[in-house]
């Protein structure tokens, strides 16, 4: 092990590589607006761009929320069914709120693709016509609209990806272009990140992308066993997006599909520590602060609006991150990245890998992810404050 404790962290992601955790990882740690630690495991460099997944959720869709909330463009109560008239969720007088808090009662996972895939078989031709992939696109968007609500609106918290394919539009249509263009324009360059979409219809692969998987479309993830039926497949094509109803949508969803470095992950989350200090980061302080909240509607909720807060008990986020008021924000995303911010200890933790490379029945990133954190906060000597019951 290396003298230096920061630089264990280094080990652990390469030992994490020697185990077949994940085929390779990069890791970015800043402390009061400095970098401390900068890690890459691996055959990538610092430069690969990884799958962010639904990280997405936050560095695109939550912060161009925040933007345009800002701007006075839309807001928490800013009604659903003005976008999708005639909707179920709409229909059951959802604002962008319910879908920022998944209180929306929308079903966590719907498999858009495989009807898609079912009746445009020609979408795994990587020649595919552009005007096909966006039909099927705004198909997509359609059938998400009409997804019936699986529990009623506000009366408890599911994590729903059909909740922010629906938000990713509405913010489209609010910024009057498309999703992938808003993030560039409002949030990547303005926070100076590398981080972008991968249009199927205009992405030129570069060979800087850590591949997540061998076909398409995927196996099914663990809990998804037979919810569709047999499906042609290819071979994957580098550089698209793993998630399957981002991939149909032409690469871009609220849900999913940016690609990016733990650096850029990084900065976004430097980003939300300025912007509740005050500096003009995206959205003044007082959003921020409103943002960031717990969900004051569902009682026991661990949400705020688009972030998650660490559970009780053992958190992907460890022992220490959000131990102490005012706690922590952060996400996961389902290849293998997250981002933690502790907004006492003004820290900021961005760990991107593609675990689902080895298959989607690989998980002891799970058990990775708590130990990798604890180590930070240990690393660092920031675990001084009372820290959460180990459980």
């Amino acid at each position: 092990m290396s003298s230096h404790p920061i630089a264990n962290l280094q080990d652990l992601l390469e030992e994490s590589v020697t185990f077949g955790i994940f085929p390779a990882a990069q890791a970015v740690v800043m402390h009061r607006g400095v970098q401390v630690f900068g890690g890459v495991a691996g055959n990538v460099t610092g430069d690969t761009r990884f799958d962010l997944a639904s990280v997405t959720k936050v560095l695109c869709t939550t912060a161009l929320f925040l933007r345009f909330w800002t701007e006075g463009k839309v807001g928490p109560e800013t009604p659903v069914v003005r976008f999708f008239p005639g909707s179920p969720v709409g229909d059951a007088g959802a604002t962008v709120a319910d879908l920022l808090y998944h209180r929306s009662g929308l079903p966590p996972f719907v498999p858009f693709f495989a009807q898609a895939l079912a009746s445009t078989p020609e979408l795994l031709d990587p020649a595919c016509p552009a005007a096909t992939r966006t039909r099927v696109r705004d198909e997509v968007l359609q059938a998400a609209a009409r997804t019936p609500l699986a529990a009623p609106l506000r009366t408890r918290t599911a994590y729903s990806d059909v909740g922010f394919i629906l938000l990713g539009e509405i913010l489209a249509r609010v910024g009057g272009a498309p999703l992938d263009v808003l993030f560039s324009r409002h949030v990547a360059e303005p926070l100076g990140l590398s981080a972008r979409f991968h249009r199927l219809t205009g992405f030129p692969t570069d060979g800087q992308v850590a591949p997540t998987g061998a076909i398409r479309p995927r196996e099914p993830a663990p809990g998804q066993e037979g919810l569709w039926g047999e499906l042609p497949s290819r071979p994957a094509v580098p550089g698209e997006v793993d998630d399957d109803n981002a991939w149909v949508m032409d690469g871009v969803s609220g849900h999913a599909g940016l690609f990016g470095t733990a650096v850029d992950v990084a900065r976004f989350g430097q980003a939300i520590l300025a912007g509740c200090s005050g500096e003009p980061s995206l959205a003044p302080g007082p959003l921020w602060h409103r943002a960031l909240a717990t969900d004051p509607l569902v009682q026991g909720s661990t949400r705020s609006m688009g972030f998650d807060s660490p559970s009780e008990g053992l958190s992907s986020a460890g022992h220490y991150i959000g131990d102490t008021p005012p706690g922590a924000v952060g996400h996961l995303g389902f290849t293998g990245t997250s981002l933690w911010v502790d907004l006492r200890r003004s820290l900021v933790v961005a760990l991107v890998t593609n675990r689902v490379a080895h298959g989607r029945q690989e998980l002891r990133i799970r058990e990775f992810r708590p130990v990798f954190h604890d180590l930070v906060v240990e690393a660092l000597g920031l675990n001084d404050l009372t820290p959460k019951a180990h459980g």
